[in-house]
């Protein structure tokens, strides 16, 4: 028989014909589809403007209009790319009643010209927040003027939802329960530190990541935000290999390798990040019953404590493998500050039972007091650094910390010393006062500088004129508030809302700017994650009531994530069994 049919109609093979484009017509509209969507959620780089966001900021700035709006509830452009903006997700927290929690929302101050600026700073988290998730949800950080995301400082080419972690217990404490439940929905869906095959820094990551996982459990007694503080740290341990003990700075979590930064001579460790890490990991070991972590910082303290140090002070760089010091370099600014402020703080964190720490930090301060603190012809003080036995005239942004952590020695222990540390934290507090209001934003310099000839306060190059929406005068302004109750204290704080206001805040967000010296600015294209989780923080609780987060009760880590104080605090939550999400 002939393969052929007859060329004559045949009404099965019309059938069958029929099927066979009908099938693909359907499979080509299938594909179709299929591409249309994938366009829209991978080439967000070449999305317009998807509606208007708030109103611009109102022109002269003498009060914030309260009838802002919130900017609209608007789909991220990034869902399910780095993770749905609004995930479905059974919300009933009925599970977890019997579990004693921080109350969400903050407290109203009883002057009303203060909550309606505590509100104000309400908002600006809000706007920070809201465009965030906009453009740049699940990515580290927002890049304000490009809508576009960010990488940031510390985590290497991989996007961790940085930005949600760090936010997440300043929006607990403002009340944005919203919000608070995207950035929960997110990290229950999406936050994982599997295969991130990319050098992380060690202490921003335990700052911001482990410190806001930490902060969170704390207030809520929600295990997963335990279980993920603990699996972070454990990505860690690796860094800790050396034969001392001193934790490498850098790791590539997926390969267990560990390196220092290029920049630092000699393969040394930094000062500042093989120290600031005591806080977390002795909190981990309380809540999860595993002695490791508290070792882990113990050992590095040990080292420290027993090294010979020149003229009772510490230099910025150690060797992690010979225990030795680096570069003869010492500073309160970077490169050393947070080592300061994280001996005070265990030992306030350890209901002051760690009296290693707190004999470890007097030592220090008067070290620093009688070789580095300095005071200017026209009163003003400030902490110089010492580089090879030369003092530098010059103070970092970073450095302006110390006026709250001597006010809040001052405040905790009572002896010899207790006068000096106070009256030392208002000078160098009013002294980076001074490097604010002498520019014409009204915003700090990166770095100033004392030389005598009319110049003092004030940064010399343009290197240093930026500001990096940074937190660290308006925390010494928050604790001297709440030690002194000095109106002083808020109305510079309110100084400084109205200079975000007038020259970081952008339609999208809020941005740093080049150069605190112009009239109009140029921003530098980058919402970091501490302007929310601490520049935001401080500034609300400066405007709340003492009640919240009381400082004889709450310590906040480096990057303001409030941790409980062992002894003084219902939510401390040592050994307790507590519910999941």
């Amino acid at each position: 028989m002939s393969r052929i049919e007859s060329l004559g109609y045949n009404p099965y093979l019309y059938y069958r014909k029929n099927c066979l484009i009908g099938l693909v017509l359907a499979t080509l509209c299938l594909l179709c589809f299929a591409g249309i969507f994938l366009l829209r959620t991978r080439m967000f780089n070449n999305l317009g403007d998807w509606g208007r966001p708030d109103s611009k900021i109102t022109k002269e700035l003498d009060i914030i209009a309260d009838t802002r709006s919130s900017q609209p509830d608007e789909p991220s452009i990034y869902a399910d790319v780095f993770g749905n903006a609004e995930p479905t997700y059974n919300d009933d927290d009925s599970s977890m009643d019997s579990v004693k929690k921080l109350p969400l929302g903050g407290h109203a101050d009883n002057d009303a010209d203060v909550e309606k600026k505590r509100l104000q700073i309400k908002e600006m988290m809000k706007h920070a927040w809201h465009n965030y998730k906009r453009y740049a949800w699940g990515q580290n950080e927002l890049r304000p003027l490009t809508r576009s995301g960010n990488l940031g400082h510390g985590f290497g080419n991989h996007h961790l939802g940085v930005t949600i972690v760090d936010a997440l217990d300043t929006l607990y404490i403002m009340g944005l329960e919203s919000e608070y439940k995207e950035g929960r929905g997110w990290i229950r869906r999406y936050f994982t530190m599997n295969n991130v095959n990319t050098l992380l820094s060690v202490f921003e990551t335990n700052i911001r990541i482990i410190g806001g996982f930490l902060a969170m459990y704390a207030f809520t007694g929600e295990a997963e935000y335990k279980k993920s503080a603990q699996a972070v740290a454990d990505k860690l341990f690796p860094a800790f290999d050396t034969p001392t003990g001193i934790p490498y700075n850098l790791i590539n979590t997926k390969t267990r390798t560990n390196s220092n930064h290029h920049w630092v001579s000699g393969g040394d460790s930094i000062l500042a990040e093989i120290g600031t890490l005591h806080l977390e990991f002795s909190y981990l070991s309380d809540i999860t019953g595993n002695p490791l972590y508290r070792k882990k910082v113990q050992t590095i303290r040990q080292v420290l404590k027993k090294i010979k140090k020149p003229n009772g002070l510490y230099p910025n760089y150690i060797n992690p493998i010979t225990g030795e010091w680096g570069q003869d370099h010492m500073s309160l600014g970077a490169l050393g500050d947070s080592f300061y402020e994280y001996l005070l703080k265990a030992w306030l964190q350890s209901g002051q039972t760690d009296q290693e720490a707190r004999q470890m930090f007097d030592d220090a301060m008067l070290a620093i007091i009688k070789h580095m603190v300095q005071t200017t012809e026209n009163n003003l003080t400030y902490v110089a650094n010492l580089d090879y036995g030369s003092l530098e005239h010059k103070m970092d942004h970073f450095a302006c910390f110390a006026g709250g952590i001597f006010a809040l020695a001052a405040n905790t222990r009572q002896n010899e010393n207790t006068e000096k540390f106070m009256e030392i934290g208002k000078r160098i507090t009013n002294t980076c006062h001074e490097s604010y209001i002498r520019s014409l934003t009204r915003l700090g310099p990166e770095k100033f500088h004392f030389d005598g000839n009319n110049t003092d306060a004030l940064a010399l190059y343009y290197n240093e004129k930026n500001y990096a929406l940074r937190p660290e005068t308006v925390e010494s302004y928050f604790i001297l508030w709440r030690l002194t109750h000095n109106q002083t204290y808020r109305d510079w704080g309110w100084d400084v809302v109205l200079a975000l206001e007038k020259f970081c805040r952008t339609d999208y967000g809020y941005s740093g700017i080049d150069n605190v010296y112009d009239k109009v600015p140029e921003k530098d294209n980058v919402q970091r994650s501490f302007f929310l989780a601490e520049t935001l923080k401080y500034l609300y609780l400066l405007f709340s009531n003492d009640s919240l987060l009381p400082l004889d009760e709450w310590v906040f880590n480096t990057e303001a994530h409030p941790l409980p104080i062992k002894g003084s605090n219902i939510y401390y939550r040592s050994g307790n069994t507590t519910n999941s999400f």
